[in-house]
């Protein structure tokens, strides 16, 4: 499988970017039809029907962007540190139109206004060919505890 380093490394640059909260060049990892989705309870079908943490577009992931980095946001107050581990990464399906979908385990390590949070969801990736990398085309976030009370999610996962 020769696809399986690059899809590997392409989801440690994503966990990279994150890490290091540099959602600019984060946001250029999504193809222009991109979603990013958390839903807020387990096995839940779809986003459109049923309440999600997050549902965002390519509009909405550049609103939210905007927002962290603009200098009065109040998420410059304070420092967020980030760190991802990855885990149990599964190339799912190939499909002939060369998109993939790969699911991961991660664990997220985050430091937030003087508080450290720990995340752990199983994370899929639909990636589609882009030049000589890959773009995403939808990232579902199934937390391990969906249901249970979520404080502020400042940044994505």
């Amino acid at each position: 499988m020769t696809d399986r380093r690059a899809i590997e490394n392409f989801l440690y640059l994503e966990a990279d970017f994150l890490d290091r909260a540099d959602l600019d060049n984060w946001i250029l990892l999504f193809s222009e039809d991109g979603t990013y989705w958390m839903p807020a309870s387990q096995d839940q079908p779809d986003p459109d029907n049923f309440v999600s943490h997050i549902y965002d577009d390519r509009v909405m992931m550049e609103v939210r962007r905007r927002n962290f980095i603009h200098p009065r946001a109040s998420s410059k107050d304070w420092e967020i540190r980030c760190s991802h581990l990855i885990g149990n990464i599964r190339i799912d399906n190939f499909d002939d139109e060369n998109v993939y979908s790969v699911s991961s385990n991660q664990h997220v390590v985050v430091w937030y206004r003087d508080e450290q949070r720990v995340y752990a969801y199983r994370g899929t990736h639909l990636l589609v060919r882009g030049g000589e990398s890959f773009l995403i085309r939808q990232k579902r976030v199934d937390l391990i505890n969906p249901v249970a009370p979520q404080k502020s999610l400042t940044i994505y996962l």
